[in-house]
């Protein structure tokens, strides 16, 4: 129940902190809030997806083999290919001035939907499988450029599949199960608004 909490709570999130970002502060100049030392008001920054893929070409989180369909046909238990995927970034910098300033916390879940098995079974139900998520820590070093350490956990799965699908069944493991990576991140171009 509670991971189900967090696939609505999540989008929420983005778009309350988005308005709350956006909203001129009633008591302190707009400078003044930009200058705090802690919570400046630009201290969010994140993005949120939704990506849909066509029958055929559905996204493999690779929890069950490539061959469920031969293990029942229609009806085969393990069927976490999904139809249906919500992503999303959230970086906060919680400090506005000092040393400090560079300093920043991230995460990145991607929440699967779906209930395809390849060449078998093709359809549009919503139902979900689980998420995948990242978190890390970071540091603005100079032009455009942070020095991260990010973590990837095991995907988590969610509701009645929450369980060993059978025989095609691979794991919890996702793309390639849990990792941390250590990394230089680039980022370029100016945004416009």
């Amino acid at each position: 129940m509670k991971k189900v909490a967090w696939i609505l709570a999540f989008p929420m999130l983005i778009s309350v902190l988005s308005i709350a970002q956006d909203a001129p502060a009633a008591s302190v100049s707009q400078t003044e809030a930009q200058n705090r030392v802690f919570f400046p008001s630009d201290m969010f920054w994140g993005w949120a997806q939704f990506d849909l893929a066509p029958p055929h070409n559905e996204i493999d989180p690779n929890l069950c083999a490539g061959n469920a369909g031969q293990y029942g046909g229609v009806n085969a238990p393990c069927s976490l290919f999904a139809r249906y995927m919500l992503s999303g970034m959230l970086e906060v910098r919680p400090f506005g001035r000092g040393p400090l300033r560079r300093f920043m916390v991230f995460g990145a879940p991607a929440f699967l939907f779906g209930k395809t098995i390849p060449k078998t079974l093709y359809t549009w139900s919503p139902d979900a499988i689980g998420i995948e998520h990242s978190w890390g820590v970071g540091i603005f070093i100079a032009k455009g450029f942070e020095f991260r350490v990010t973590q990837h956990f095991l995907f988590d799965r969610l509701g009645a599949r929450d369980k060993n699908l059978g025989v095609a069944d691979l794991g919890t493991n996702g793309p390639w199960g849990r990792y941390m990576t250590v990394g230089v991140h680039k980022s370029f171009g100016t945004r416009r608004w």
